[in-house]
């Protein structure tokens, strides 16, 4: 299981404009249903629930360059695709899936997408062991105070289930630029390593969302990928062994009023990083070089504002997401840019996202894509 440090700030008020994917919730059971014990819910839901075990090779580190993780996976679909965490299979160079009673197996990886922490691995011969598929619930429908609970393998013990509530909806926690994108459901039932890739199931048996990270300093923090992510991400996983996503290489934020008001800014998207090699460096868009803070956001001031693409002004957070929704590979945008005073107009043709450097680091993977071949 990852861990992220819990800071109090206003996450992501902060803006990447990067190109994102409608979270279309899964639609394969139905919206009701009867609920069930927990002892119920742990029946139903537990034979979908395997065991990962994955060994990868660090190329450039020193010491400890043989690394091992254990995870849980989510049996998807009736063709045997299991769907687990980036970054407990992302560049393993051994995989294998133990199934209840059956035995462990070698399994390959159809699909990888580090930025979401999505995969979708499969048992190299599957034979005759007829996983049964998990049923996914809807995710639209989850409210705070729900009881849910985690299953998964924590600390390399059996399979286990740990009891809990929902606690939040559409948390954005900082872990890439992009987070922003993939808002993920708050749980206080206990995760613990072991747990990562295993379902967050409701009453009914339902899986409504995959374990991902759980807080370094609180022990009732943890959070799952709904399963309306999880049923977009992965048959992209199985047909392309990829997410595709337009990139353009902007990372920034919605400029405050305050700044507005005293700096004579006009209302834009700021933009505080443009990525290596992107589209948005190759028309010499500039980002931040201070520093500044408003309460407790930080705010790296000294870029371009961004005030319109293809003519439509980005002056609030939905004017962003509207235009981040909007944009598919090979989509030519003219960007206004405002910088020392001054309006510009450049046009740009987007390319499809690579694996990025710091989309490993998220996941703790320093590998590259060719090792998932």
């Amino acid at each position: 299981m990852r861990h992220i440090a819990i800071r109090r700030r206003s996450l992501f008020a902060a803006v990447s404009l990067a190109a994102g994917l409608w979270l279309t919730p899964a639609t394969r059971a139905e919206s009701t249903c009867e609920k069930n014990s927990i002892a119920e819910a742990f029946r139903i839901a537990a034979p979908s629930v395997v065991r990962v075990f994955s060994v990868s090779i660090e190329s450039f580190d020193i010491k400890e360059r043989v690394q091992m993780e254990t995870g849980a996976g989510i049996v998807f679909d009736g063709k045997g695709n299991i769907v687990t965490n980036a970054h407990v299979v992302y560049g393993a160079k051994q995989l294998l899936v133990s199934v209840d009673e059956q035995g462990a197996f070698p399994a390959t990886i159809v699909g990888a997408d580090p930025l979401s922490d999505t995969a979708v691995i499969k048992i190299s011969d599957g034979g005759e062991l007829n996983l049964p598929p998990a049923t996914f619930g809807d995710s639209r429908e989850l409210q705070i105070g729900e009881e849910v609970l985690a299953i998964g393998y924590p600390f390399e013990m059996d399979k286990s289930a740990s009891r809990g509530i929902i606690s939040g909806l559409n948390r954005k926690v900082p872990v890439t630029t992009m987070s922003w994108l993939t808002p993920l459901i708050q749980t206080d039932a206990a995760v613990n390593p072991g747990n990562s890739g295993g379902p967050l199931v409701d009453l009914c048996g339902r899986v409504i969302g995959m374990m991902t990270l759980s807080g370094q300093k609180a022990d009732n923090v943890a959070f799952a990928i709904p399963s309306g992510t999880l049923s977009e991400l992965a048959p992209q996983l199985i047909s392309k062994g990829r997410v595709v996503r337009p990139w353009h290489g902007i990372n920034g934020k919605i400029v405050p009023d305050l700044f507005i008001a005293f700096f004579d800014m006009p209302a834009g998207l700021m933009v505080e990083t443009v990525e290596p090699g992107s589209p948005a460096e190759k028309i010499s868009l500039r980002g931040g070089l201070l520093p500044m803070t408003i309460g407790s956001e930080e705010y790296l001031v000294g870029g371009d504002i961004i005030t319109s693409v293809n003519g439509h002004d980005l002056a609030t957070l939905d004017d962003v997401l509207s235009v981040v929704h909007s944009l598919k590979v090979g989509d030519e945008l003219t960007v206004n840019a405002w910088r020392d005073g001054e309006e510009r107009t450049v046009k740009v043709t987007l390319p499809e996202r690579p694996v990025l450097p710091g989309d490993l680091i998220a996941i703790g993977r320093t590998g590259d894509q060719r090792n998932l071949e």
